[in-house]
């Protein structure tokens, strides 16, 4: 049985050779067309792994005439009309020409019809920018850009840095309630703008976009994040309901004032923060929920002064709730929730030493590398709308002073003491129990107080000497 097809690398580039050789084993007939993503993003003059095409050929025909040319096949969709075609290495899904009935349950179409032409084909796609076709042979043409199929006004709103529902809004975003999030996420990846009367379209529909299973909303979501237009796709979630729909927790953040260590509201700082990290999953999560929890924590003292007491903790809660209710993986979760843990502590010179040693610790024991921790401390701190050079000098000189005690390797764990529990049981002439997991926390706690004494002799007269104490 075939293996499933292995995913494009997007990373790769466009193999134009491998295109002609499929093209070539199907035949002229084929009517083989690159679609969507790829000819939109070759266009933008952007890189691309969506290399979808499409094919006048049903899917059978497609199997045999590429088995027949020694290329593997797997039939990864043939009720849709779809086969994976391996070519140098990568897989080509090739779709035949279809239409599709009415969408049932938001997602899906209830019958899909083969044998259509090419721009029925192009009609049930979503945005007129995804609509586009480009035919295989003219790749390599000069004028390459004159082949492209484009009933819908698609290359004008490319120029246009416009996104437009094909056809009627209200239609397509009833067929699909993934769509209005895509437009979102695509705001976010081109910085376009939505066509007024497509915006106006993706509220009406919130309750198809309500059955989305989870798993793909988080996927669209972290596309969102992880765009070169963050703040303008998140702004777009904000005025279509779909924050309130599937981040109700940031709802609060937007209008919340914060106090003259702030120049921007939450919602505005927490949108510089995330333009300010790099677009890593991670990271932008944790930029997007590092003050969640602000607008619960909000008070304000006599003189008018706001305060956020007890926010990290809060936003450490709700990150875990919204993160559990969007099945979001364990990796990521314990990445995210590491840099919201953090965010607010803030190091200075006021710090010993020890306590400089403790905080290492609390990183270490949470897996975020002080690189990590430092990275997204400066984006909140310079998040703050002020100079960035207010914030630098003093942040390059903490970061630099935990770098050079983390470099002299200090014990920041119970495994890194220079006893372990054995020698401990053995010096104390005990069998293990409640007592040693208290022993070796009071060790670690002398040991951060004062590396020197992690040496075996000095340890085991710590050690003994806690032993000594009544009731130990």
């Amino acid at each position: 049985m075939a293996g499933p097809a292995p995913p494009p690398d997007p990373g790769a580039p466009m193999r134009p050779e491998a295109l002609r050789r499929i093209h070539a084993a199907l035949g002229p007939e084929s009517g083989l067309v690159l679609v969507g993503g790829a000819v939109r993003d070759r266009l933008l003059g952007r890189d691309s792994g969506d290399w979808d095409l499409a094919s006048a050929l049903l899917p059978e025909t497609v199997m045999a005439r590429a088995r027949a040319a020694g290329m593997r096949v797997i039939p990864t969709g043939l009720q849709h009309g779809t086969v994976t075609v391996m070519e140098a290495g990568i897989g080509f899904e090739i779709t035949t020409f279809r239409g599709e009935g009415a969408y049932l349950d938001g997602r899906r179409p209830e019958t899909v019809t083969l044998g259509v032409g090419l721009n029925a084909d192009l009609a049930r796609r979503d945005f007129t920018i995804n609509a586009l076709a480009l035919p295989v042979e003219a790749l390599d043409h000069g004028s390459w850009r004159e082949a492209v199929v484009d009933p819908f006004g698609g290359v004008a709103d490319l120029n246009l840095g416009l996104l437009r529902a094909v056809g009627l809004p209200l239609e397509r975003f009833q067929e699909d309630g993934l769509r209005g999030l895509r437009a979102c996420r695509f705001v976010s990846q081109l910085g376009f703008a939505i066509e007024p009367a497509t915006l106006e379209a993706i509220p009406q529909c919130l309750e198809v976009s309500a059955k989305v299973a989870v798993e793909r909303v988080f996927t669209e979501l972290t596309k969102l994040l992880t765009g070169a237009h963050p703040g303008r796709g998140l702004q777009a979630l904000a005025a279509t309901g779909l924050l309130d729909l599937w981040l109700p927790e940031l709802r609060p953040m937007i209008g919340c004032a914060q106090n003259n260590h702030h120049r921007y509201p939450v919602w505005e700082h927490t949108l510089e923060v995330i333009a300010r990290t790099p677009p890593e999953a991670d990271l932008r999560w944790a930029g997007l929920l590092h003050d969640v929890g602000k607008p619960a924590s909000w008070s304000q003292g006599p003189e008018g002064n706001i305060h956020f007491y007890g926010h990290e903790p809060r936003s450490v809660a709700l990150t875990e709730l919204l993160f559990t209710r969007l099945r979001a993986s364990h990796a990521l979760t314990r990445r995210v929730l590491a840099l919201v843990r953090h965010h607010g502590t803030h190091p200075d010179p006021t710090w010993g030493d020890p306590a400089c040693r403790r905080f290492l610790k609390r990183l270490q024991e949470d897996d975020l590398p002080l690189a990590r921790w430092a990275e997204f401390r400066l984006a909140d701190q310079s998040g703050k709308g002020f100079e960035t050079s207010r914030c630098q000098p003093a942040h390059d000189a903490m970061v630099a002073r935990l770098q050079a005690l983390a470099a002299r390797k200090p014990a920041l764990g119970i495994r890194e003491l220079a006893l372990d529990g054995k020698a401990l049981m053995a010096l104390a002439g005990r069998k293990g129990g409640p007592w040693l997991g208290q022993l070796q926390a009071f060790l670690l706690e002398a040991v951060l107080e004062d590396p020197d004494l992690n040496a075996t002799e000095p340890l085991a007269a710590a050690a003994q000497q806690w032993l000594a104490e009544p009731g130990k």
